[in-house]
């Protein structure tokens, strides 16, 4: 057994890997720059772990996502192997104990939010560090085309001249081929390297159904499905009114949100995850590091902005290899959202930079300062303090945070922390000379171990249990500890914070570009274009017209979406069917023509004929007010 697959059985108890992800840690172990591309589920993380964990030193891991990079600490550590991560919203004094235990702890692996990169406090400290690899989650971030784009991404390649002996692995879900190539050229590879999988799942079915009663459609869609599912939807209300509409058609079903304490949605998960709820109704907050197999469905009551979005969405189900669904209820109401978002997400330039300048006043931050510091940010006091819309003021700090002025985080639920600032022989004679905290403070020591080289989260309410006492008390006892300067204590914070990447300038000196602008508002419209044209086309396999978007032209029909049956009612072959269709489309493209001209194209004539009604019925090819056929482009 390799020493690869031995790290994988001892770890994750697993016998053999997953497809692609030996071939990623082999290929970076050979001293290459590596960008692996593996599917929604596919254990992606499990590559740069394993691989980490064969060599002495620690790794680097750069991700965007806040809660995804605390899960996957906890069960790095959960496993016996010593992780941290460094966020925006720590405080100093928590971020310089982890650089310490970084360098000094024997700790394997470091996740760092990108903007930590640009810090002073990290650059000082990050050659003591013996990196030995340099991972990038949620890779796309990085390119300018990717659907998620952030500037703070753009630092990652500054880590080549720092650490200039560390491989970097690069992996994502989802990224065409454009992308592909920015990511490759973003982050300096030496060659280019891509590793992938297609994108193909041959068990998962895709379904769009042109429905006008949606929550109607999908009450009997899920009474009739068996099995685990999830329901997206786009507002955090409708998740709980679709939550309380299947409860009350007998159907076990939950909400959730990233608007929810991390406790609450921790038990919504596993409830699900244990098979307690069957399905979960969540926003696009749902699913991220979450790896349950045997989800049967994934219903999307509306359409995502993108099909990258869509594809990761809805690649979540059949995960164990068995056949899953994967349906998207649209009409044409769904088109009118989507174009209107494209006004929605980019609002007029002099709007940016009135939130702009209002975010600074926010702050009272004066011209010339306020570079790399950080502020806890609630959008809906600021919105409602200068009379704002909440959409418009998040579309504009993304703007602004594309042009690198500033930086916005996914919202954090942290909880409370306790970290001890003297040694044991100081808290002895403490203890021995307040006796009044004698008790509270050995209730501490026993309930939680570490707080002496780490911050260490606490749960109030269930020191109060223990002690017999109120938690206000609880909340008295640390205070007063804190006051003292035996602990630091950090109370329970739920928040997004704005980072200033720059120091506030003059609104007349604010640019928005053309290329964050204009050419970032022509790709939006181009992702909402392809993923409308995904759900209104009755044409083409839906499998195809997915994997297309990502640059697989060559993928076979699935024989098993709502196009494929339906055209497999026609009982003509696959070889057939494109073949005539291929030459009504060169021709109709060339001009326009009659009915009965075209039937005299190559091909049995009933069969011909029979395809003709399938386009026409598809609208693929329409006719003119001559009575002549035009295709459709």
């Amino acid at each position: 057994m390799s020493e690869f697959k031995q790290i994988l059985t001892k770890y994750w108890g697993y016998a053999s890997f997953r497809p692609l992800q030996e071939e990623i840690i082999q290929s970076v172990e050979e001293g290459r720059d590596t960008l692996g591309l593996m599917p929604t589920g596919g254990g992606k993380s499990v590559t740069y772990q394993v691989y980490s964990l064969s060599k002495p030193g620690i790794c680097l891991v750069i991700t965007p996502l806040i809660a995804l990079m605390k899960d996957q600490v906890e069960n790095l550590n959960q496993r016996g192997i010593k992780a941290l991560a460094i966020y925006s919203g720590m405080s100093s004094q928590e971020i310089k104990i982890a650089m310490d235990n970084a360098v000094w702890g024997d700790y394997k692996f470091l996740y760092l939010s990108p903007e930590r990169i640009a810090t002073d406090r990290f650059r000082e400290r990050v050659g003591q560090l013996d990196v030995n690899l340099i991972a990038v989650d949620e890779a796309h971030c990085i390119s300018q085309w990717g659907y998620d784009f952030r500037p703070s991404y753009l630092r990652i390649a500054e880590l080549r001249d720092l650490l200039p002996n560390a491989p970097v692995l690069a992996v994502t879900a989802t990224a065409t081929s454009q992308v592909i190539d920015d990511i490759q050229e973003q982050l300096k590879f030496k060659k280019k390297n891509t590793l992938r999988t297609s994108y193909y799942r041959s068990n998962l079915v895709y379904l769009v159904r042109n429905e006008e009663d949606k929550i109607n459609y999908l009450v009997k869609a899920v009474l009739k499905a068996k099995g685990t599912g999830i329901v997206y939807v786009k507002s955090r209300k409708l998740t709980r009114e679709v939550s309380d509409l299947l409860q009350k058609n007998k159907i076990s079903a939950d909400y959730y949100h990233a608007g929810l304490t991390s406790k609450i949605r921790s038990a919504k998960q596993d409830a699900w995850k244990n098979g307690k709820c069957r399905v979960i109704v969540s926003t696009n907050a749902f699913g991220m590091g979450i790896d349950k197999a045997d989800v049967r469905f994934v219903i999307h009551l509306e359409a995502p902005d993108s099909v990258e979005a869509y594809f990761q969405e809805a690649g979540r189900a059949g995960r164990d290899g068995k056949t899953a669904w994967s349906v998207l209820l649209y009409n044409n109401s769904d088109k009118i959202k989507l174009e209107r978002n494209v006004i929605k997400a980019f609002p007029e330039p002099d709007v940016i930079k009135r939130i702009y300048e209002a975010i600074c006043n926010f702050y009272q931050l004066a011209v010339g300062f306020g570079k790399d510091q950080s502020f806890e940010f609630s959008m809906a006091s600021f919105a409602s303090s200068f009379s704002l819309q909440i959409t418009t003021v998040y579309n504009s700090l993304k703007i602004l945070q594309r042009e690198g002025y500033l930086e916005l985080t996914d919202e954090l639920d942290n909880p409370s922390k306790v970290y001890f600032q003297v040694d044991r022989d100081d808290l002895y004679k403490f203890q021995v000379a307040n006796a009044g905290f004698d008790g509270f403070v050995k209730l501490l020591l026993r309930s939680y171990t570490g707080l002496f080289t780490n911050y260490v989260a606490i749960d109030e309410q269930l020191l109060a249990k223990r002690a017999s006492i109120t938690p206000e008390m609880v909340y008295e006892f640390l205070c007063k500890l804190r006051a003292q300067k035996v602990i630091d204590y950090i109370p329970q914070k739920k928040t997004p914070f704005i980072i200033f990447a720059k120091e506030r300038i003059d609104v007349e000196r604010l640019k928005i570009t053309k290329e964050n602008y204009t050419d970032r508002k022509r790709d939006y419209l181009h992702r909402i274009e392809a993923m409308i044209h995904y759900a209104a086309s009755g044409h083409k396999c839906r499998s195809q017209l997915l994997l297309q978007y990502f640059g697989e032209t060559e993928s076979v029909r699935c024989g098993k979406c709502d196009v494929c049956l339906e055209r497999n009612e026609l009982n003509i072959s696959k070889y057939e069917f494109d073949t005539v269709s291929d030459q009504i489309k060169k021709v109709l493209i060339v001009s326009c023509f009659y009915e009965e001209l075209l039937t005299r194209i190559e091909g049995k004539p009933e069969n011909v004929v029979k395809i003709i009604r399938w386009l026409l019925e598809n609208e693929k090819i329409v006719y003119r007010v001559d009575n002549r056929m035009e295709w459709r482009k």
